[in-house]
């Protein structure tokens, strides 16, 4: 049998409690969501026929991480002998009382709605990081399974990301994430912490210093286990950019209106200059739908003639219309290094005459809109868009991922010379109007 530490037998006692929702917010490798799908496997052990329900926002992170790691190691080191039955194509483990554990992700529209189209005695939403408010207040209407001398249970875990997250909102400050009005049963809405010493007879010496040795953003979220202030009036945020991200596979070729590179180039002399910025090279399209969409991000840094034939190599991979390049470092240097590299391919120059965090404010908006898609996850790219804020770049060095990307959507949605920006706001602030 697996022995706990003091921090988690005190969360084992907290999820055995009469709350309606718990919360275990901490570092990785904490033990948090080991506790709660053993809680979820003892209350259906308690329970013929009950359901339970866990719920990430990807469905094959959901198997990868719960069905086939998480849930097999919860059952062979707390329930030995006891044997469940999957089912994969509906999606649930049963066991010998007719218990069923569904397990599924939030981005799987016809799972979700199989899994939803039932109710749950529990609904355990982990990652709660990556999932919007939205998505799970629509999971735990779900939590309404009757089962007798077994009540209802909303579990969350997450790694803690900014304070105005809802999971602070709701675990920490007690108040309603969209209204902020104070909850009106505070006392449903318990929280605790747990972070890697915690689980430090499982880990090794090496993977905690590693840990304690990270940045300090990092640090605090990954081993202190901490909320975090958010940026400033922050551009985006992680949750904005993961509900609206996508697979390469949903976007078709025959959907692709107009597809641009677009090159954000820096001083950077070779893949030796460490010291030098990035060359940012993102691919993007626009939809028939009006959407637009993060192809991929092939920046690198290189000596010119390296990275122009990275962006010739990209242009001709996903059949671009042209190749989009910031003309402020370099001028005309850099469509004569891209053209060096295919002579056929046209290059449009534009001119950085504003700032960065005015060039990302309109395209923040469209994000926030949901207009703009992510096929895939680009970490680099990511924690850039994140940095902004509206005083500016926050984060360390430039952001040459993010101010290609800015570039290309940019030109994908209007013009590039200033002229969609002020048409933007224009029309912006007429539906405010209107309203």
């Amino acid at each position: 049998m697996v022995s706990f530490s003091a921090g988690q037998d005190a969360a084992r006692l907290l999820l055995e409690g009469s709350q309606r929702f718990t919360c275990l917010a901490g570092g990785t490798r904490s033990g948090k969501t080991f506790l709660i799908v053993r809680a979820i496997v003892a209350r259906a052990i308690k329970a013929k026929h009950s359901r339970h329900a866990i719920l990430r926002f990807h469905a094959n992170a959901a198997r990868a991480s719960i069905a086939l790691d998480t849930l097999p190691n919860v059952m062979r080191l707390c329930f030995p002998g006891l044997k469940l039955k999957e089912h994969r194509q509906d999606g649930f483990f049963e066991l010998p009382n007719g218990a069923r554990i569904w397990i599924g992700g939030l981005d799987d529209k016809e799972r979700v709605e199989k899994i939803l189209g039932l109710e749950y005695v529990t609904v355990f939403l982990n990652e709660a990081s990556q999932i919007p408010y939205a998505l799970a207040l629509i999971a735990f209407t779900r939590l309404a399974q009757v089962v007798p001398h077994l009540h209802q249970c909303g579990f969350v875990d997450l790694n803690p990301v900014g304070k105005t997250h809802w999971t602070n909102l709701l675990f920490g400050d007690k108040r309603e994430p969209v209204s902020h009005r104070p909850l009106n049963d505070p006392e449903n809405y318990k929280r605790a912490f747990l972070n890697p010493p915690d689980n430090a007879a499982h880990l090794t010496k090496d993977f905690l210093a590693s840990l304690a040795n990270l940045p300090e953003k990092q640090r605090k979220r990954f081993y202190e286990g901490i909320y975090v202030d958010d940026a400033d009036a922050a551009l985006w945020t992680y949750e904005i950019i993961d509900a609206a991200r996508c697979a390469l596979g949903d976007i078709p070729e025959e959907d692709r209106a107009a597809v641009v590179v677009a090159l954000d180039p820096s001083g950077a002399a070779g893949r030796d200059d460490l010291r030098a910025d990035e060359i940012g090279i993102v691919v993007a399209a626009r939809g028939v739908n009006g959407d637009c969409y993060i192809l991929a991000d092939r920046s690198c840094r290189e000596a010119p003639a390296a990275w122009g034939r990275r962006a010739v190599v990209a242009y001709h991979e996903f059949k671009a219309d042209c190749i989009v390049a910031e003309s402020n470092f370099g001028g005309e240097m850099v469509r004569a290094t891209i053209q060096a590299a295919d002579p056929n391919v046209p290059v449009h120059l534009v001119t950085a005459s504003r700032g960065k965090a005015v060039r990302a404010e309109p395209i923040s908006v469209r994000y926030a809109q949901r207009q703009v898609h992510h096929a895939g996850r680009f970490e680099k790219l990511e924690d850039q868009l994140c940095a902004f804020s509206a005083a500016g770049y926050g984060g360390t060095g430039s952001p040459d991922h993010a101010d290609a990307a800015i570039w290309a959507l940019t030109h994908l949605f209007g013009h590039d010379d200033g002229t969609a920006i002020i048409e933007f706001y224009r029309r912006v602030a007429q539906e405010q109007g209107r309203s």
